[in-house]
């Protein structure tokens, strides 16, 4: 299947592997109540969909994998769900039971469709596979030679919007008045400067 040096019967034990986790940990994600859980067991999905593009001989797009999605995107989310730290009480949705049953048909539908598509789908399988470059010399050996223009303007363009957002979250220094006036309310808006006080304070 790949050459990434293991032997057929561990290529595909690490498959079963990885496909046991990722459909454990995924029906983790929709199915677990506890929102905190919810988003380590999404981090553990990513990891295991990570995994399955090292089996396919895809190193860059695992390193990407496990940088942005479980380094950055669950990352996010847990410390989003931490902060925000509200409790409330699931609220029982009409016609819970109906929706259920029609979200149930719905997924069978699209598994039905996908493993048609699977098994009526020639395809072209060789029994020997050419031992290939690491992808990640190759995307860079083209970024730095056929793509640099793209390439840099694509890193000025983040740049851009990397500042951006700097200048759009930065917030001002609140007063010990105003913070404690903020604290005694129960709200969850980000806490501000007023205006007016900004200005009177230049």
């Amino acid at each position: 299947m790949n050459n990434i040096g293991l032997g057929d019967g561990s290529q595909t034990v690490s498959l079963v592997v990885l496909a046991a986790m990722l459909t454990a940990s995924a029906m983790g994600v929709v199915l677990l109540q506890n929102i905190v859980y919810a988003a380590f067991l999404l981090g553990a999905t990513f990891i295991s969909v990570a995994g399955l593009y090292l089996l396919l001989n895809a190193d860059f797009v695992a390193a990407a994998q496990v940088l942005i999605y479980v380094g950055a995107v669950n990352i996010l989310i847990l410390f989003a769900i931490m902060l925000v730290n509200k409790r409330q009480d699931y609220q029982d949705v009409k016609y819970g039971a109906l929706r259920s049953v029609v979200t149930g048909v719905v997924c069978l539908g699209l598994f039905a469709l996908l493993g048609v598509t699977v098994t009526s789908t020639n395809w072209a399988i060789t029994p020997t596979i050419a031992k290939l470059p690491s992808t990640m010399v190759v995307i860079g050996q083209h970024f730095f030679s056929d793509y640099l223009l793209p390439f840099e303007l694509a890193s000025v363009l983040l740049l851009v919007a990397l500042i951006g957002a700097i200048v759009l979250a930065r917030r001002e220094f609140i007063p010990d008045t105003v913070k404690s006036q903020a604290d005694s309310e129960e709200s969850l808006e980000l806490l501000e400067k007023p205006k007016e006080q900004l200005v009177a304070s230049k």
